[in-house]
């Protein structure tokens, strides 16, 4: 691999963390989301799509040189994190929530999660993170339509 594709896999080399890299890379996310500005309809739809592309390019870059689903690979929980709060009110709160959220559906795969695993190659290592972001997604804007008025708005 190359050094920017090594880059762009670890998600700045967060995936190389001796602890927990996938959570590492799901941190890094968080930091990038907190730092952007309010994001447009048509500019998440960018992104993701960017995201999800490059994601699927990146992991089998990393399959290629390391194996199947290989735990430097974190790029595709960059993208999985993403999901979990797209086209939601950007905030600290619902930042952190989709952290936990997307690392607590990312570890144990509900259905059909668990089955895209199973598909060949980064689309593979991908697909199951894209799956725990819409999980999450649905479930903080449930969060949000049942207790939205009674949440604290930070940032």
């Amino acid at each position: 691999m190359t050094f920017i594709e090594r880059v762009v896999a670890t998600a700045g080399f967060a995936g190389y963390s001796l602890f927990a890299p996938g959570t590492c890379g799901s941190a890094v996310a968080l930091v990038i989301y907190l730092l952007l500005p309010p994001l447009t309809v048509p500019v998440w739809c960018a992104v993701l799509v960017a995201l999800f592309l490059v994601a699927v390019w990146a992991s089998e870059k990393g399959e290629t040189e390391w194996g199947h689903d290989p735990g430097p690979v974190v790029i595709d929980e960059v993208a999985g994190f993403f999901v979990s709060v797209a086209f939601l009110p950007q905030s600290l709160l619902l930042g952190i929530a989709g952290f936990f959220g997307f690392r607590a559906l990312d570890i144990l795969k509900p259905a059909p999660a668990s089955q895209a695993e199973r598909l060949p190659g980064g689309w593979g290592v991908v697909m199951d993170d894209i799956f725990a972001g819409i999980y999450v997604n649905l479930i903080l804007r449930a969060g949000l339509y049942w207790f939205g008025d009674s949440l604290p708005q930070l940032m």
